[in-house]
Formats: C-alpha cells, structure tokens, sequence
C-alpha cells in the first residue's frame, strides 16, 4: 500500500482523506515531524501547493495536501482562504463561528448564500513540476445558530438545502459524498488511478 504523507495535523480532515483514499495509506505530516509552514499565498491552489511541497521536502515522500474554506456572499468572499484563522491565527473553531455570526447578525436569511471550496494538490515528489490540482465546490447558506455534532469548523453554521439541514447534521458517509472536500478527493482518487 502506497504511503502519502496528509500535509495536515487536522483529525477531521485526516479521517475524510483515509476514508475516502482507502487505497492508500493516508499518514499524516506529525508523524514524521514535518514543521508548519507558513501559509502566504493568495489563492487556495497557492496554499495547498506550499503545504504539499513542504511535506514532500521534509519527508521525501509523494504529498498531498489542501486548502479549504468558505466564501460567504454577503462578505465579499470572506473568510476565503483566512477561514481557519478567521478570527485570528490559533482560533478555535468555536471562535471563527461566533465571529462568522456576529458579522452576519444583520443580514436576511435570503442574502446569507455560501459556499466550500476545497482545492487538493498531490505532488510525486518535493520538485513534482505537475502536481495534481483536483477541486470541488459545495453550495449552502449560513444558519443563524449553530446545529449538530459532526463535521468540524463552520459545518455547524453551513446549511445544505438539498438534505434541510446543517453539515454538521450529516451523517459522514452523507457529508463525504456531498463536501467539496469528497467532491476533490474523488477527482484525485480517479486522476491517481491513472497517473
């Protein structure tokens, strides 16, 4: 089984990689003691590029990674590619939420349209001059209180008018197939059969 280092330390997202890339052994970049790195670029592909590489640098094996968040219509696209550090760098998830409410607590339930994206990037190795780009994108709105126990980050807010309920309120199985994330990973999972 082929080993790809995740250039995360987030357990949800480690858990949604492992399920959904089974065929390979999803290790995460704690576990080889890979140091963040700082993320500057202005666009999700530029992030998880950074991070990929990174991974692949300091682990000499193949390296995936992502960028996510989610765009909120009303904001002008914010919290974009700040979404984890909406509220400032180390905020809990808990802390980007209430954030996310309060700058939204004006706002009509019709004009609070949202959406994730997710961008996914395999790199071979640290000098991949064609990594893999895989993304998805997954429509909703933001709620006004928070709902459910599963998912993480601002699932608890995101509201998927196809099932009438919170991300958070999904079950995993259900989420992987209707995430952004799931959409990109399938794409990857279909480009690495080939590749």
């Amino acid at each position: 089984m082929k080993t790809i280092v995740l250039a995360s330390g987030n357990q949800g997202k480690l858990r949604e990689f492992a399920q959904i890339l089974a065929a390979f052994q999803v290790v995460p970049q704690s576990q080889f003691n890979v140091p963040d790195v700082e993320e500057t670029g202005l666009s999700f592909v530029e992030n998880a590029l950074i991070k990929a590489r990174n991974a692949a640098q300091h682990t000499g094996l193949p390296a995936i990674s992502d960028d996510s968040g989610i765009e909120i219509d009303a904001l002008k696209g914010a919290p974009g590619i700040y979404s984890a550090r909406f509220a400032g760098v180390g905020a809990s998830d808990e802390d980007n939420n209430r954030l996310l409410l309060d700058k939204l607590k004006a706002v009509p339930d019709d004009q609070r349209t949202a959406r994730y994206h997710c961008v996914i990037v395999y790199m071979h190795h640290a000098n991949d001059p064609m990594p893999l780009i895989c993304q998805g994108t997954w429509e909703g709105r933001i709620l006004q209180v928070p709902r459910g126990e599963n998912g993480f980050g601002y699932d608890p807010l995101f509201y998927v008018p196809t099932h009438d309920c919170a991300s958070a309120e999904l079950p995993p199985a259900v989420k992987n197939q209707l995430s952004h994330r799931g959409q990109a990973l399938r794409a990857l999972q279909a480009a690495l059969r080939v590749s």
